[in-house]
């Protein structure tokens, strides 16, 4: 399916992808899931990964709770800018690198699930209207919300089966 123009394509879209990531982690072997990714792959391993869409879940809805009420959210993390997003994210792998893998999951499936709400609580307009949310900037509310959830899950399925051979 191409980018999401919609809100329903959106949630068809974020349930297949991130139905379709779960699918391959539970396929997985106990040794697999807890195996070293190749060197160089800044996420170390499958929790790390579900770890990092945990983490943006929560940035998102940080940056969507500021942003409605009127406020600049400090986007993608304060201190941070899109230019060093190497830096955040090598902070987020460090923040849950002592985190067992149920955990992560369980972590996840919540903060998917607050992602999911907010989508439902916003017509096809507020979404994809760009500049409709002057903390959005030139974008829509639902580039964002894609970026965080269908677009993110496909990288962590792909970056995940490309590590798990």
């Amino acid at each position: 399916m191409p980018r999401p123009k919609s809100k329903e394509e959106l949630v068809e879209l974020s349930q297949k992808n991130y139905d379709k990531l779960l699918e391959l982690v539970a396929s997985y072997s106990k040794e697999e899931i807890e195996k070293e990714f190749p060197p160089g792959t800044l996420n170390r391993n499958i929790k790390d990964v579900l770890a990092h869409l945990h983490k943006w879940h929560l940035m998102m809805l940080d940056w969507y709770t500021i942003g409605m009420a009127g406020k600049k959210p400090d986007m993608p993390a304060k201190g941070y800018t899109w230019k060093t997003l190497p830096e955040l994210n090598r902070k987020i792998q460090e923040e849950y690198q002592d985190m067992q893998i149920d955990k992560a999951r369980e972590l996840l499936d919540c903060s998917y699930l607050d992602i999911q709400k907010l989508i439902q609580k916003h017509t096809n307009e507020e979404l994809f209207e760009k500049k409709r949310y002057k903390w959005t900037g030139s974008t829509s509310l639902g580039a964002y919300l894609i970026s965080n959830t269908s677009s993110h899950y496909d990288w962590a399925f792909k970056l995940i089966k490309k590590s798990i051979k």
